[in-house]
């Protein structure tokens, strides 16, 4: 016989297993920019990674909106389709993650700096983690036609984005300094 308590886990990890699911069709034929154009689902799957392991996140909910992330803003997915599938406080994670495409790109990035300080708790959480996976990403498998100047670009943005994020997590604060920093001292090399 299964506890309320155990029966409330089973239910949570079938909504995460059900949330990769969901996030591998809807990237199924996207790949990252880098040379080997690895499957797109290797980052949100990584982001989700760096919430629980790194950022010792249990939050299932939050971690359900790290495999989602990016669905609303690089596939044909609705936040409606979110908050039916996965609930309301799931799409509101992603909805506060993703960026308005019909901006330009400047304005997307300056608004990312300008109203992380602003997000939910839960939310600058993803936006860290998500930054740690692209610095990672950045330096380890680069995109491709980026040059060094480039690199050093978007990890002293992706910092300007973190800062405002930061004080929420502190595990996630000091990996995402290290991420970034070491980042940067490689491109200096």
């Amino acid at each position: 016989m299964v506890s309320k308590i155990g029966e409330s886990m089973e239910l949570k990890f079938d909504d995460l297993l059900t949330a990769a699911f969901f996030a591998a069709q809807k990237h199924r034929v996207q790949t990252r920019k880098d040379t080997q154009q690895t499957p797109y689902i290797n980052h949100p799957l990584e982001v989700a990674k760096t919430l629980a392991v790194d950022g010792g996140v249990t939050d299932v909910d939050l971690l359900m909106a790290a495999m989602l992330h990016d669905t609303v803003e690089d596939t044909e997915t609705s936040m409606e389709e979110l908050a039916e599938h996965f609930g309301t406080r799931v799409a509101a994670l992603v909805a506060e993650v993703t960026d308005d495409k019909s901006l330009t790109k400047g304005e997307r990035k300056r608004l990312q700096v300008d109203q992380a300080p602003k997000k939910s708790d839960a939310a600058k959480q993803l936006k860290i983690a998500d930054k740690i996976c692209n610095a990672r990403d950045i330096i380890q498998r680069s995109p491709a036609g980026w040059n060094n100047e480039r690199k050093r670009r978007y990890l002293e943005w992706a910092n300007n984005v973190v800062v405002g994020c930061q004080g929420v997590n502190a595990k996630l604060d000091v990996l995402v300094k290290k991420v970034i920093q070491d980042g940067l001292n490689e491109l200096s090399e």
